[in-house]
């Protein structure tokens, strides 16, 4: 034990005008030394919150082998950052009977005291990290939602322009001619009902189109599922609100034209293939590349399309458009114990004491064909009323979608709020509800009479011949005919009503 020697350890994650340099600290450490031997070690370019770190690693080897007496550091958060890494750090410097010392806070461990100490500003050292590191998430997330450019190289299809919003220099997407036509050209392909993914590389290679970029299955999903090319406009936010994104703008900035930024917000569910909460919806500066529609037609057969086992047990053509009639919330889609699947309401699984009654037995395929049965009705009414006739779009209709998507949105803010609401909130927040229900309804009807004059004919013959085929039509086609449709359900096992687009 008598050939150990102390050690000087320095760390810099960065070269910064107000830190200290590697060799400033070791030489620091050295006169604490007084020119006694010792070995050096230096990381630099790595950060301090853990220990993955090639000559931290290798002091630790060295002391783990008998060759180190003492760990002389410029300062506490230079050895670490992490109170769980540093006590366990302590515990083997206790095994090796190895002291630490921090120069300049003129720590010592060989005494009770200055371990105590240690502890004490290790804990400070971390809380001081994770504080900074949530002032850069929070002005992370602010510019997010302000529609800032969040860094990065701008998506195929476009490139970055200079602008300045709100005062802030940053930079806007502009289309870029010829890669924006192989954007649109991607989405055309396949919204093709038969062609896949692998269709569109070989589209593009026997059309000699040069993307610039080897094109490759994962690359064309991806861009083929980023609202950043859609048009936005109220049928994208009702799509991203049913599957439950954070959306930041109100649906009157949804006016069909720009395209849209999509962040992985805090909390976001990773797991769930088709859920979006916790993830964060923006309308961006840029012009959109492609219609909702379109973007729409493709992202469904993307999720349609995604390996699961047997989608016709795990999910229903009816997703997203099956509201509990008893308070509004979505209608979730879930097997009981003999795998028969049924549909449950989000808020009874509430455990606060004010979750909802629920929805009653509806199971999930009785329901489809109810809702089948309903529609085939539905068609055959607006057929005899249009008889056959082409009529032109009321441009009223977009502004009472936008109102109605607003009322729906108060609607949804109020029911999130009642959990834990005392006598007195609950009986205004019921009186509010009623209120908005009301305008809802009178909303619904007359958009349902304006709809009536926004279909073709050729529209709803396609339509209808997928209704008369239903039981070979495909799943996604499906769920198209549906939303071609139908806005919302709300049902319960006694009561279903429907509202129509027409």
């Amino acid at each position: 034990m008598n050939n150990r020697t102390p050690a000087v350890y320095g760390r810099q994650s960065v070269d910064k005008k107000d830190s200290i340099s590697i060799e400033s600290q070791i030489e620091f450490c050295r006169y604490e030394l007084k020119g006694e031997c010792h070995r050096e070690y230096t990381d630099k370019g790595y950060s301090g919150k853990n220990t993955e770190r090639p000559k931290f690693q290798e002091l630790i080897r060295d002391i783990e082998q008998g060759l180190i007496s003492k760990v002389i550091v410029y300062k506490l958060d230079r050895i670490s950052r992490s109170i769980i890494d540093f006590a366990n750090m302590m515990v083997l410097f206790g095994r090796y009977n190895v002291e630490f010392v921090s120069a300049t806070e003129k720590f010592d461990t060989s005494t009770p005291m200055g371990r105590a100490m240690l502890n004490i500003c290790i804990v400070f050292a971390q809380l001081e990290r994770e504080t900074i590191q949530k002032r850069v998430q929070d002005a992370f997330y602010s510019r997010c939602k302000k529609g800032f450019f969040m860094s990065g190289q701008a998506p195929y299809g476009y490139i970055l322009e200079p602008t300045v919003i709100d005062g802030i220099n940053t930079k806007k997407m502009t289309a870029d001619p010829q890669s924006a036509d192989h954007v649109r050209l991607m989405y055309e392909l396949y919204a093709r009902p038969n062609t896949s993914l692998g269709d569109i590389i070989q589209y593009f290679a026997e059309h000699g189109i040069n993307c610039g970029i080897e094109l490759s299955r994962s690359q064309i999903s991806s861009l083929l599922k980023n609202p950043v090319y859609a048009q936005a406009d109220l049928e994208l936010y009702e799509f991203f609100k049913d599957h439950g994104a954070e959306i930041v703008n109100d649906a009157i900035d949804f006016t069909g034209a720009n395209g849209c930024y999509f962040y992985t917000g805090r909390g976001a569910a990773e797991s769930k293939r088709a859920s979006m909460k916790g993830h964060i919806l923006v309308v961006a500066p840029h012009e959109g590349l492609v219609s909702s529609e379109l973007w729409l037609a493709c992202r469904r057969r993307l999720l349609s399309n995604t390996k699961i086992p047997s989608h016709k047990a795990n999910t229903t053509w009816l997703a997203g458009k099956v509201k509990c009639g008893r308070c509004g919330a979505a209608l979730l889609n879930n097997k009981n114990p003999s795998g028969v699947p049924y549909f449950r309401c989000r808020k009874r699984a509430d455990t606060n004491g004010h979750g909802c009654k629920g929805c009653g037995t509806l199971r999930v395929r009785e329901f489809e064909d109810f809702v089948y049965i309903e529609m085939r009705r539905k068609m055959a009414e607006f057929q005899t009323l249009t008889d056959g006739k082409t009529t032109r779009a009321n441009p009223k209709l977009t502004a009472l979608n936008v109102e109605l998507a607003q009322v729906d949105a108060e609607i949804e803010k109020l029911l999130d709020n009642l959990a834990g609401a005392n006598a007195t909130l609950l009986h205004y927040a019921n009186s509010k509800i009623e209120a908005l229900d009301a305008k809802r309804q009178s909303l619904t009807k007359a958009i349902a009479d304006m709809r009536t004059a926004t279909i073709s004919p050729e529209q709803a013959r396609s339509i209808s011949g997928y209704l008369g085929n239903w039981e070979n039509v495909a799943f996604d086609d499906k769920r198209l005919v549906a939303d071609s449709l139908i806005c919302k359900i709300n049902a319960t096992n006694a009561n279903v009503r429907i509202e129509w687009k027409f």
